[in-house]
């Protein structure tokens, strides 16, 4: 029998009533976080992609990681030549999350596909922090930090720096504090569990989070507080695992080779300078050092730590994309300890916690004026220099499938379609081709240099291009 309807007079059924001009629908907010990261992610699609085209590569990182991508695609073992003939990438950095880039990699076999999928993966970072920040402050507040964030130093550099695993692990952070942040501490947790297969470090990152978790929530949640200690022993026990066991047995010295980095480092004193500053960059442009009232700023203790007791001091300041994963943490560090400050019964507190979102958001347009997006304002990013289609024609003399040895500057045109080894580390492999980035004439006599390298094998030179080189061997060892 069908429920029963209650009748309603004409009369009484209200009229509705169209909102103000000028107010948009309150369900239309929700695609702010969608909005932003879809401008985000042109901007940065656009400066890594501008630096490709540019043949400006920083590093061999790119190559390395199109070698893991190929071979992945292929479904062969994650092998990276350039890191010496058969060299298993496993061995050096425990990445399987790489994986995930092989099918479009397999559609699109170019380095362009690595970095646009590492621009979405930090766009969509966006979408969790402004949404967290927006739930808990307000649609404008929350745009705002969602902002600061995408523009975030740490972000920027990143995304300047070729490709790196860390773009799986900012989103993944990002929506796991989301949660964390909104009380669903199950899903903060599940989120962050796939950082085991990010990278190596990031065990502890994880276990930083489900200390936090078994924090928040010790007093109106405690059956979940064992669940989320048991996560925390998880995460330490996998790093550890994984530099003791895993690693090692992929390397071929049988050791994880970045230890000498730890074991070198001297005193925690060394470089305090750029630690310090980089703990401000981190805290003050960023947050306005309110981040500081916020335990979610523990999950970057983690990272800082084994950067700041490295011996090498190329971890220690702001360069790189080694901030990237800090930056989700102390923006929503900042969202949360926000939300306590805006109702704090001391007014110069609670003020400034009302204007803090602006003023960050305003940070982060006025120091973008000379960090990488900054060339979204420059004609010459969206264009391919003509030296560079030069220096392209020479390289596409070298055939599909043949043995290159290379420096960085040709390295990103060849691992697609060659078999690319580092400048010096071919472990007695002869290459069919040497090809030289030679611009500040490095290698006055590149046939000699090729003899050195090779000293039973010729080389002559096969072609030239605005400052490369590239060689070919007439002679077998």
């Amino acid at each position: 029998m069908p429920a029963p309807t209650l009748q309603v007079p004409e009369a009484h059924i209200p009229t509705p009533v169209a909102p103000p001009r000028g107010v948009r629908h309150p369900d239309h907010a929700r695609w702010d976080p969608w909005v932003l990261a879809a401008v985000l992610f042109a901007a940065y699609a656009a400066i890594s992609v501008g630096r490709y085209r540019h043949m400006a590569s920083l590093s061999w990182d790119l190559g390395i990681f199109e070698q893991v991508v190929r071979a992945y695609a292929h479904l062969r073992a994650p092998v990276s030549d350039l890191k010496g003939p058969g060299f298993d990438i496993l061995g050096d950095h425990f990445s399987p999350v790489t994986a995930l880039l092989a099918p479009a990699y397999r559609l699109f076999p170019s380095p362009v596909t690595l970095l646009v999928a590492q621009a979405a993966l930090f766009a969509l970072s966006a979408v969790p922090v402004s949404r967290a920040a927006a739930r808990l402050l307000g649609r404008h507040r929350g745009l705002a930090l969602g902002l600061a964030y995408g523009l975030s130093w740490g972000v920027q550099r990143a995304v300047d720096f070729d490709f790196h695993e860390i773009c799986f692990a900012v989103p993944l952070i990002a929506f796991s504090l989301e949660a964390l942040l909104a009380d669903r501490r199950g899903a903060a947790l599940c989120w962050a569990l796939p950082l085991v297969l990010v990278k190596e470090d990031l065990g502890l990152t994880l276990a930083a989070i489900a200390l936090v978790v078994a924090w928040r929530a010790r007093g109106s949640s405690p059956r979940t507080v064992p669940y989320a200690l048991g996560v925390a022993v998880f995460g330490v026990a996998a790093t550890l695992l994984v530099l003791t066991v895993v690693i090692p047995s992929f390397n071929t010295s049988g050791a994880y080779d970045y230890w000498e980095k730890v074991s070198e480092s001297g005193s925690p004193f060394d470089g305090l300078d750029t630690k310090l500053r980089t703990l401000a960059w981190l805290l003050i442009p960023t947050t306005g050092l309110l981040a500081l009232r916020s335990p979610l700023l523990l999950v970057a203790l983690p990272t800082l730590g084994w950067r700041f007791l490295s011996g090498d001091d190329h971890y220690w300041g702001t360069d790189w994309h080694y901030s990237a994963v800090l930056m989700p943490v102390v923006f929503l560090a900042l969202a949360d300890a926000l939300t306590a400050a805006r109702r704090s019964p001391r007014p110069w507190l609670s003020s400034y916690a009302a204007q803090l979102p602006a003023a960050v958001a305003a940070a982060a347009l006025a120091l973008t004026t000379s960090l990488p997006l900054a060339q979204l304002t420059e004609a010459g990013i969206y264009r391919k220099p003509a030296a560079v289609s030069g220096v392209e024609g020479l390289l596409a003399r070298i055939p599909d499938g043949a043995t290159v040895e290379a420096n960085i500057g040709p390295i990103s045109r060849l691992t697609s379609r060659c078999r690319v080894f580092w400048l010096g580390n071919t472990q007695g492999v002869s290459p069919q081709y040497i090809a030289l980035e030679n611009v500040d004439g490095t290698y006055r006599d590149p046939v000699a240099y090729a003899g050195d390298l090779h000293p039973g094998a010729r080389y002559a030179v096969a072609g030239t291009a605005n400052g490369y080189v590239v060689l070919e061997r007439l002679t077998a060892a």
